[in-house]
Formats: C-alpha cells, sequence, structure tokens
C-alpha cells in the first residue's frame, strides 16, 4: 500500500487510524482538499474507500486530495522523517490544543471514532487534547469537527 516515499516536509500531514464512519472521512478529505493538508489512512478501514457515503461527503473534491493508505500504524510511522512532529489528539492528553507550536511537516494523528488512539500510538506521539468545558455533557468532538479545529489552528500559527 505505502510508496515508500517520505512525508513532505512541506505539507501538514492528518492521519486517520482505523476510521469507521465513511462520513468522517469524506468530510476530512473535503478539508484536505481545501486546504492542500495531505490525508493517510491507517488500515483497516471500517468501510471501503469507494463507499457511496464516504464519496458524497468528499463531493467532487476527491481528485485534489493527496491520500495515501497504510496496511497498518508501523508501515506509516516508517514514512514520517525525523524532524516532524506527531501530535495525537486524545480527550486524555494534558497538553491543550493553544500550546502546541506547528511546523511545516508536523502530523496531527486522529483515531478510531469509538475509541481513539491506542497506548502504542500515544506513547510515540505528543498529546494534544482539544480544549472543552469541563462540565460538557458530551465526552468529545466529532472526529471530522476536531481534525478541521487542529487544521486551522496548525495554519493560523504558519500565517504569523
Amino acid at each position: 500500500m505505502p510508496d515508500n516515499k517520505k512525508l513532505d516536509p512541506a505539507a501538514l500531514h492528518i492521519v486517520l487510524v482505523e476510521p469507521e464512519i465513511p462520513p468522517n472521512t469524506g468530510n476530512i478529505a473535503r478539508l484536505c482538499a481545501c486546504t492542500a493538508c495531505h490525508l493517510h489512512l491507517i488500515h483497516p478501514l471500517g468501510f471501503e474507500i469507494n463507499d457511496r457515503t464516504l464519496r458524497r461527503a468528499g463531493l467532487d473534491y476527491w481528485p485534489h486530495v493527496h491520500i495515501r493508505e497504510y496496511c497498518d500504524w508501523q508501515d506509516f510511522r516508517h514514512q514520517v522523517p525525523d524532524q516532524a512532529t506527531l501530535f495525537a489528539f486524545s480527550t486524555h492528553a494534558q497538553t491543550s490544543l493553544w500550546d502546541c507550536r506547528f511546523r511545516p511537516g508536523d502530523v496531527l494523528v486522529f483515531g478510531p471514532e469509538t475509541r481513539g488512539l491506542n497506548k502504542e500510538i500515544l506513547q510515540q506521539s505528543q498529546g494534544v487534547r482539544i480544549p472543552m468545558r469541563h462540565d460538557a455533557p458530551v465526552r468529545s468532538l466529532n472526529l471530522s469537527n476536531a481534525c478541521s479545529i487542529a487544521v486551522y489552528e496548525a495554519l493560523r500559527q504558519w500565517e504569523d
């Protein structure tokens, strides 16, 4: 699956580890088309890549998405240059998104919708949480919303 090329050091990379819900991945693909981010999908996926709902969410943006697929996390990990920072998004992380400094080449890692990232990935990455109210009645944000927040914060910093 991987094309054995290191990640582009000038791009922002979004990694979805074992995504389960097609419309979330489709929306994130559309986000990538709008922002020139590179999308990386780690198998197994909870849907077929040609799933109708996945394609519908991305609409006609798919030809503009730089997308790569990987058999597993280790397959992907071999493509990450040493200078890139892996930011693993988790509701359990201590570091707030607002305290992170993003650079070109960095990698934003998001886990499966129903269970989040595993310990191995969290240990190999800098954990990041998106601030929410302390008394929020929900556990987390929707995956595509969380991804959008993180991407636009990174791009905002690049403009400064």
